[in-house]
């Protein structure tokens, strides 16, 4: 027979009880296991299961950390860098191309085959370099953007390029007008663009130095607790059975031990290892980088100054009036080297004038950690000086009107400043490929410090854990 449900007070005296007999059985339980805690067994299980999880805990969170750092340095050396390194390319590809651009164009109607294959191997360079880098950059909204751009504004650069070559070869003026316009896009949209990506992917490379070269503090303190809480675990067991040890505890404190020391002395072998490579290696590619940049816009600076001769000056400040592309090649030599620093006579006889403090030269030189690194830039700095006599003997035929002899010191061959430039170009690069090579090598030390580590900290504390289980589970069998 079927009762209809409880209802009115009925039912809720029912549930009232109903509800007073859980919460009976719920205290009934906390009542029992407080009990059961206020016995010796209770409270070994209890230390048993602390003492387990704690070496757990530390395993885990050194696996974890650990694996962090050593994927932010996998990413230094086979991603972030290598992309800094081609968005530093991309810049040079376009500032050496608007350079040859301009030597070809002062060569006259038939310019030399090699610059055109030159000019032509940038522009070519440059878009590979685009779509490598649009492939692998991740993440970053401004490297994709300026990517982008780039792509959008190197076709217009190179059409204005064949237009004021095709009006050069038949001798019109207006070929210098296409030229400068081009060099306009070059240097006011193409150019800033490519130091922009270059510096988005340099940011990254930088916090992925710092975050594999950050210490995994959980992880240490998990360590130092997990230490402090068996060798107390072991204190106890000491004056409450006058045994020197429980070997179960023992050997969970020694693979505790263990994974601390591996950790501490991996990661800070590691650490040194990348921040060698960082401040060795990549800041010296950095600071090389601009100055094989500064020295190309300063060559092409130089090579306008002829296309343009005088028709584009300073419109405002303190170079008011003077000739633009002169007053450019003053500011990027001043960056490069400093001032001049010697004059023609003193350079001439044998003098060697160092770079200024502060320039980029001289930052490069200080980077530099050994000799194969340093002579090539001091070769560099004696050539650009060279070059810095070359240019006033250069210009001061060009303000004599003496227009031929002018570009011939420009880009002739022997003693012209175009060899310098190219013997300037030919060394930084040696410069480059040597840091690269040292970057490459510190960086690799670096992360090699790291293997194994997170697999060994997972497989010791397991290993630990279930030592010390072990260890409070024999005093537990001496109470059966």
């Amino acid at each position: 027979m079927a009762y209809p449900p409880t209802t009115g007070a009925a039912g809720a005296a029912a549930a009232g009880a109903l509800s007073g007999r859980r919460r009976a059985a719920w205290r009934e339980g906390v009542e029992r296991a407080r009990a059961a805690a206020t016995t010796e067994p209770g409270r070994l299980r209890v230390i048993g299961a602390v003492l387990a999880a704690l070496v757990v805990a530390f395993g885990a969170v050194t696996a974890w950390q650990v694996s962090d750092r050593q994927t932010a340095a996998d990413a230094v050396v086979e991603h972030s860098q290598p992309l800094s390194a081609d968005a530093a390319s991309i810049y040079r590809s376009l500032a050496d191309a608007d350079t040859t651009a301009a030597s070809a164009f002062l060569a006259g109607g038939q310019e030399p085959t090699e610059v055109r294959r030159r000019y032509e191997a940038d522009i070519d360079r440059a878009a590979k370099l685009l779509v490598r880098a649009a492939a692998n950059t991740e993440g970053s909204a401004t490297a994709r953007e300026e990517i982008r751009r780039i792509g959008e504004l190197l076709p217009v650069y190179s059409g204005l390029v064949e237009s004021a070559r095709a009006n050069n070869r038949q001798g019109l003026p207006l070929g210098g007008a296409y030229l400068r316009y081009a060099n306009d896009i070059m240097r006011q949209r193409l150019l800033p663009a490519a130091g922009r990506l270059y510096q988005a992917e340099t940011a990254r490379l930088g916090e992925d130095y710092e975050e594999a070269t950050s210490w995994p503090w959980a992880a240490v303190g998990l360590g130092v607790a997990a230490l402090a809480a068996l060798g107390l675990a072991q204190r106890r067991d000491f004056l409450r059975t006058n045994r020197v040890f429980n070997r179960g505890l023992l050997a969970s404190a020694a693979a505790s031990a263990v994974v601390l020391v591996w950790l501490a002395v991996g990661h800070g072998l590691a650490r040194s290892a990348l921040n060698d490579s960082n401040d060795h290696g990549a800041k010296s590619l950095h600071v090389l980088n601009e100055a094989r940049i500064d020295s190309l816009r300063a060559r092409g600076d130089e090579n306008l100054t002829l296309v343009a001769r005088g028709a584009v000056v300073v419109e405002e400040g303190k170079d008011k009036g003077k000739d633009a592309y002169e007053v450019g090649y003053a500011e990027q030599m001043s960056g490069l080297i400093g001032d001049d620093g010697a004059d023609a006579g003193s350079v001439a006889g044998g003098d060697k004038a160092g770079p200024a403090p502060g320039s980029l030269l001289a930052r490069a030189r200080g980077l530099a950690d050994d000799d194969e690194g340093r002579a090539p830039v001091d070769e560099a700095t004696e050539r650009v000086r060279e070059w810095q006599v070359r240019h006033k003997a250069a210009r001061a035929d060009d303000d004599a009107g003496n227009y031929k002899d002018a570009r011939e010191k420009v880009i002739g061959g022997e003693g012209s400043t175009g060899e310098s430039f190219d013997k300037v170009d030919e060394l930084l690069a040696k410069a480059l490929d040597h840091e690269q090579r040292e970057f490459k090598r510190a960086a690799d030390d670096g992360r090699g410090a790291l293997t194994g580590l997170a697999l060994g900290a997972g497989v010791l504390a397991a290993l630990g854990a279930a030592a010390a289980l072990l260890g409070i589970g024999r005093r537990l069998s001496e109470y059966r």
